[in-house]
Formats: C-alpha cells, sequence, structure tokens
C-alpha cells in the first residue's frame, strides 16, 4: 500500500485550501484538530466559554474568541455566536468535531448561508443518516439488512403492544433522535412495556426535544462493531475497516480497538460493502461512521450512522497510517481520495482507552478538580490525544473526559501489552481518573480472548459487586441494586455540593439544580459519550 500519510499530505494543484479554520468545540478534539491545522499550515481559530478560559486548545490556538458563560446552552451551542466568531475572525472554513453542534444541520445550513465551509456532510445528508428511522429506510432500499423491528416512529402508545407482539419480545425501545443510551429501554416481558414507554419517551423528550420511539429485536449478547467511511465529492467511497466497540458502559463505549478480535476477511468485506451502499445512497461526503450489531453467527444488522469524527478514530489510523482530521479538511476543499479501496490494509492492532475524570471505585462519582500533577506514558506503540496540563482545574459543565490513551502492537497481545504498560506509566494527581478500570478490564481473561459483548462490562462490574460470583447464578444480576447504589451516590454529592457552597432554605429545590447539571445526571447513570457529545 502506498504511504498515505505522503500522499495525503499533498495538495493538488487546482485546489484552493483554506485559510484559516475555526474549531467550533473543545477539550481534546479541538486540540486534536489544532495539531492537524498546524500540519497542513493553516491558522486554527478557537472559542471558549468562561470555564475554559484557561483550557489548552485556548492555548495552542493562532486565535481564540470567547463565546459567554460556561453553561453549553449559552456558548458551545448557540450558533449565531459560532458563525459571529467564524464571520469577525475571517475564518473561511469550519470544523464541528464531535459532540455539541457537530451533527446539527443548522449549523452547516448556516456556514453556506455565511460563505464558511463546513468541514462534514451535507445539511440535507445529515438529516437524512442522522435520523434513526430515516437511515433505517435508505440501509432496507440499499439491501443493508437491519435488525427486526419498526422502521417509522410510533405514533400511539395504544399500537405498542400490537406492534411488540409482532416483533417478539425481549426488544429494546430507542429513542428516534437519541444516542448515547439515552430514552433506550430493554423490555424483557410484556408486564413491562407500558412502565418502559414512558421512562424512554420522557427521557428522549428531556435529552433531545424529541420523545418519539422505535422498537427493535433484542440481540443476545451483539458486538457493537462499526465501519469507518468516506466520501468524496467527486463520488468516491472508501471505507478503512472496522472498530470494536463492544466494551460499553450503559451503551456507552469505553474501549475501541482495530481490528475487531472475530473479523474475517470475508465478514469486513461484507461488511464494507454495505457500509459504502448506506453512504453513497445518502450522498455523503467527508468523514463518517455506519454502525452495526452482529451476533453470535456473525449476521451483522445496520444499527445506525454518525455524521462526523468519531472519539475513537485514532484507533483507525494507527493501523491505516490515515490522518482522518487532515484528510476531512482536504476533502472538503475539493480534493478527491487520495487513494482507492485497493490500497487500504490494516496493519496491527491498536486499542484505545477513554480517560475520564471519575472514580469507578466510588459508583463512578465525577471528580473535577485543579490537576496538581500529571505524568503521561511514552515509549514504542503508545499516542495521547488529550486536552489538559498540569495546573489545570477540571470543570463540572462539560464532559468529563480528559483524553484517549490509545496503545499500537504488531498484534492484540502485544497491543494488550504495550497498554497495560502505558497504564501503569500514566499518573494524575489532584482528582481521580478511571485509569484502574482500565487495569482490570485488560486483566480480564474475556477481554483477553475477544470474548466480550455490549453489555459484558455491566455484567463485568456487578461480578465484581457480588465478590466474583457467577452473574448468571445471581438474583441480582438485573443491576436494580447497583441502579440505587449509584442513585444514592448522586444524591449525597448534591448534599454535600449544597453544603460546601453554605446553601440553605429549599435544599430540595438546590439539589434538583445541582442535578440538572448535563455531567453530574446523565453522565453518572450513563457514562457520557459523547462528549461534550451528544
Amino acid at each position: 500500500m502506498p504511504d498515505q500519510r505522503v500522499r495525503i499530505s499533498r495538495l493538488s494543484a487546482d485546489t484552493k485550501m483554506f485559510r484559516k479554520i475555526l474549531i467550533a468545540n473543545r477539550g481534546e478534539i479541538a486540540v486534536r484538530i489544532v495539531r492537524a491545522c498546524r500540519d497542513i499550515g493553516m491558522r486554527a481559530v478557537t472559542v471558549y466559554s468562561d470555564a475554559d478560559r484557561a483550557s489548552l486548545h485556548v492555548q495552542l490556538a493562532d486565535e481564540a474568541y470567547p463565546l459567554g458563560p460556561s453553561p453549553s446552552r449559552e456558548s458551545y451551542l448557540v450558533i449565531e455566536k459560532i458563525i459571529g466568531v467564524a464571520r469577525y475572525a475571517g475564518c473561511d472554513a469550519l470544523h464541528p468535531g464531535y459532540g455539541f453542534l457537530a451533527e446539527n444541520p443548522a449549523l452547516a445550513r448556516a456556514c453556506a448561508d455565511s460563505g464558511v465551509t463546513f468541514i462534514g456532510p451535507s445539511p440535507e445528508a445529515m438529516e437524512q443518516l442522522g435520523s434513526k428511522t430515516a437511515a433505517r429506510y435508505l440501509a432496507r432500499d440499499a439491501g443493508v439488512p437491519t435488525v427486526p423491528g419498526t422502521l417509522d416512529p410510533i405514533e400511539r402508545s395504544e399500537d405498542l403492544s400490537k406492534i411488540a407482539q409482532s416483533v417478539g419480545f425481549p426488544l429494546v425501545l430507542k429513542a428516534v433522535a437519541g444516542g448515547g443510551g439515552k430514552g433506550m429501554r430493554l423490555v424483557e416481558r410484556e408486564a413491562e412495556l407500558d412502565a418502559a414507554w414512558r421512562d424512554a419517551s420522557s427521557e428522549a423528550q428531556n435529552a433531545f426535544g424529541d420523545g418519539q420511539l422505535y422498537l427493535e429485536k433484542y440481540l443476545f449478547r451483539p458486538r457493537h462493531i462499526e465501519i469507518q467511511v468516506l466520501g468524496d465529492q467527486h463520488g468516491h467511497f472508501v471505507h478503512l475497516g472496522e472498530r470494536e466497540c463492544s466494551v460499553q458502559r450503559r451503551h456507552q463505549k469505553v474501549i475501541e480497538e482495530s481490528p475487531s478480535p472475530i473479523m474475517t476477511p470475508e465478514l469486513r468485506h461484507a461488511m464494507g460493502e454495505a457500509a459504502v451502499k448506506i453512504a453513497r445512497a445518502g450522498r455523503y461526503t467527508n468523514a463518517g461512521t455506519v454502525e452495526f450489531l452482529v451476533d453470535a453467527e456473525r449476521n451483522f444488522y445496520f444499527l445506525e450512522m454518525n455524521t462526523r469524527i468519531q472519539v475513537e478514530h485514532p484507533v483507525t489510523e494507527m493501523v491505516t497510517s490515515v490522518d482522518l482530521v487532515k484528510l476531512q479538511i482536504r476533502i472538503a476543499a475539493g480534493e478527491p481520495l487520495p487513494f482507492a479501496q485497493r490500497d487500504v490494509a490494516l496493519r496491527g492492532q491498536a486499542i484505545e482507552c477513554r480517560i475520564y475524570a471519575e472514580d469507578p471505585d466510588n459508583n463512578f462519582f465525577p471528580s473535577p478538580g485543579k490537576i496538581r500533577e500529571r505524568r503521561v506514558p511514552s515509549g514504542p506503540g503508545i499516542r495521547l490525544d488529550d486536552g489538559v496540563y498540569a495546573g489545570w482545574t477540571v470543570p463540572n459543565e462539560y464532559d468529563p473526559m480528559l483524553g484517549k490513551l490509545i496503545a499500537w502492537g504488531s498484534d492484540r497481545e502485544e497491543a494488550i501489552a504495550r497498554l497495560r504498560r502505558a497504564l501503569d506509566e500514566y499518573y494524575v494527581g489532584g482528582i481521580k481518573t478511571n485509569v484502574s478500570l482500565f487495569r482490570r478490564i485488560l486483566a480480564a481473561r474475556d477481554f483477553q480472548t475477544g470474548a466480550v459483548y455490549t453489555s459484558w462490562l455491566d455484567d463485568f462490574l456487578r461480578g465484581e459487586k457480588l465478590n466474583g460470583r457467577e452473574v448468571a447464578d445471581s438474583p441480582a444480576c438485573d443491576g436494580s441494586a447497583l441502579r440505587a447504589a449509584e442513585d444514592a451516590a448522586i444524591f449525597a454529592a448534591a448534599l454535600w455540593h449544597m453544603s460546601q457552597n453554605g446553601a440553605s432554605g429549599k435544599l430540595e429545590g438546590n439539589i434538583s439544580a445541582w442535578l440538572g447539571s448535563r455531567w453530574k445526571l446523565e453522565g453518572r447513570r450513563q457514562q457520557v459519550d459523547h462528549e461534550p457529545e451528544r
């Protein structure tokens, strides 16, 4: 395969490259995009809220502009402010990163109206492929298998029982506008259906402003495998192989790797072709990810498409030597893809851990605060994408991800060994991190043999709670006791927070306001994936 790093770094003679890019995001992904801009030789402009004034992405940028108050709804989620900065700074392109407004067609349209190139798909493609139900129709029409269930939102709760019986139990209710496990409920029997419908719809409405639901047949211990696709403005499409994302906590990815331990050349070809079919049918451009569920017989089913760069994109970069962020910029500038499908090859194994400011030994309790000391790993095969430094205070207004630690090896055994070594070297003082969780996961026999599935980590954690007894043999395996313990921890934290700030009077109202924090409520009940994501 040609050296793609060399080919991607070379500009086409007839391409007009951007002069200045606005990065409409924060944290490690903003730092990642700043570095890509530097590699290409263009100016990087960042934005920041009051809480992020001293953040690393602000310090590394060529220019940085304030957006206002710390809450994201008053800063990073305000399209008018983002576009205003782009105009004022003279930016000719905008990269949304992931999370926040990255999958909002309104931002892409606002960029077009302002003469700013949006580094991503068209708003029409985003609308079609970003909607779970619309994307399922597209997949069906393209001949790509989908999980049995409804293609349309269920309009009336009265129809729910009839539809559920036709699909069969167990099944899963999902939010049409959802992501990250929000608005999702597993229903094992009909008696649970009405309560699950109410809870999922209410959660979806609160999280996305849209309470519509659809349902799918529940697959027993499936794997979550996604395919990285690329499409340029000249009608060329390629895929860059798969990422295994089955190690999840409450539907939030924790560890990702490439290639998947279960992959065969035949399955990779079939899944890659299916992903490209969907991208082509949706007239997709730029980088995107098509997600699938794979059952024990290696049957795969289309799940959804993410119309942006993924958090876990580094593992694909490590095994393909393709800089995806730089390639995003090239494609948006009008360059054709610099390689064909036959040129793509995966070399070695890469594994990524998402490092969060939280305490896994205390019900994943959040750990904002000042980083007093920091020691980062290095050595052969190690990469760290983060946006923090010693002396920086981790805010509690946003997603608590500090960064991603990635290890590459010539095979999976070497990648695991290098990642375990890197985790032993990694140290952050002043706050808690979930590094100890990764040490336990990587030491687990199931992980080492690749015998994981989407609920494996939840089962693993419950097994630890039960002092090592087999989860399947325990009546507590439904997780209700664990959920109660986590809720109690959240409430206790609220009481502590109020007392520390001298709160008095109507404590219940103060607690409700505190629990309203996106991090402390949603982040504790689901390990927030998307980043400030979504």
